[in-house]
């Protein structure tokens, strides 16, 4: 089944239970990524008449949702970019997973269609490096044949914000190009050696849809909402794989989540049918609350979209953890919150 197939197809019905009264009229308050902002505003409008719980998620970017929730000016933030032990253990916060998403590399050349054209990591690095700068470059031309592929200018376009996507791109970068690793390196927000910032996943995605030439990173389902056309990209196993359904479960099926902070690395996994680029985003909760109610309102919301909200995301093409990381994740609330 492609992609947009996937997305389009008629959602499972869910029968979603009634929660207890206290929880009506609840209003919670979140900030962060963009990468997850489908799912969460999905689950946002199926809960609020569920179980009463109002949620205002606000998509700024990781870097933002992070300082945000540091601040202490939302009830929860959000990242796709998980932070260190150490730096949960001085912010006072608790972090947990709540679903996986994918990256796809996104162009805009004459004549090529969705699916089309094949990239590889070293190749994608380079582009991002300055070092491949047109669409008939013989390392693309090579692993692309019978495909026309234009004397044209490519046009890079990154994050300008702080940002988890960002992260997760530079990660995979990282991965497959040691020259990437060591001139540029690893962060939610990079110097990225050749192209054009734009805002948010729907900047990028933007972006490419304007410019002749352009290329860049966004979560999958922007891809498919925006109709931008995505590329295949060769895995760890040497195989070009499609951003498909099965690719991104492919991948998922190895994450080990018995690392502090269940920030577990879906990046590069070995597999015929892996996905090269899949991570798993995260909620950020104090355990110093100065609100317990919200707080404890906010790990209600995530417990009943654990629970009920599965299909949704998956209708949306993110990737539901397995019901084990849900289980670990409310121990991980109880030994915290003791609730």
């Amino acid at each position: 089944m492609d992609r947009r197939s996937f997305l389009l197809g008629a959602s499972a019905a869910l029968t979603l239970p009634a929660f207890g009264a206290h929880a009506q009229g609840a209003q919670i308050t979140g900030a962060g990524a963009t990468f997850p902002n489908p799912v969460y505003q999905k689950w946002a409008e199926a809960a609020r008449s569920a179980i009463g719980i109002q949620v205002n998620y606000q998509s700024v970017g990781s870097g933002a949702g992070i300082n945000q929730i540091r601040n202490r000016t939302v009830d929860f933030g959000a990242t796709d970019a998980p932070l260190r032990a150490e730096q949960l253990t001085e912010g006072n916060l608790l972090q947990f997973p709540t679903v996986m998403g994918s990256l796809v590399a996104i162009v805009n050349i004459p004549g090529i269609t969705d699916d089309q054209l094949r990239l590889t990591g070293p190749i994608l690095a380079d582009i991002y490096l300055g070092k491949i700068t047109r669409w008939n470059d013989p390392r693309i031309t090579q692993i692309n044949p019978g495909l026309a592929l234009p004397n044209l200018a490519i046009a890079p376009a990154y994050r300008a914000d702080g940002s988890g996507t960002t992260f997760v791109w530079v990660s995979y970068l990282a991965a497959v190009s040691p020259e990437w690793k060591e001139k540029v390196g690893v962060g939610t927000s990079v110097r990225f050696p050749a192209g054009t910032g734009a805002r948010g996943n729907e900047g990028v995605a933007g972006t490419v849809r304007n410019v002749r030439g352009a290329i860049g990173y966004v979560e999958n389902a922007y891809a498919i909402t925006n109709k931008l056309v995505a590329t295949q990209i060769q895995n760890k196993a040497g195989n070009f794989v499609k951003p498909d359904h099965k690719s991104f479960m492919a991948a998922a099926s190895a994450a080990d989540w018995s690392v502090p902070g269940f920030a577990a690395n879906v990046i590069d996994q070995a597999g015929p049918d892996s996905w090269p680029i899949v991570a798993p985003t995260f909620i950020l909760l104090p355990t110093n609350p100065t609100d317990a109610a919200r707080s404890a309102n906010v790990r209600r919301f995530f417990d009943w979209a654990f629970t009920n909200g599965s299909q949704l995301a998956a209708d949306l093409e993110y990737i539901p953890l397995p019901e084990s990381v849900h289980n670990a994740v409310r121990a991980a609330w109880r030994q915290g919150f003791g609730a």
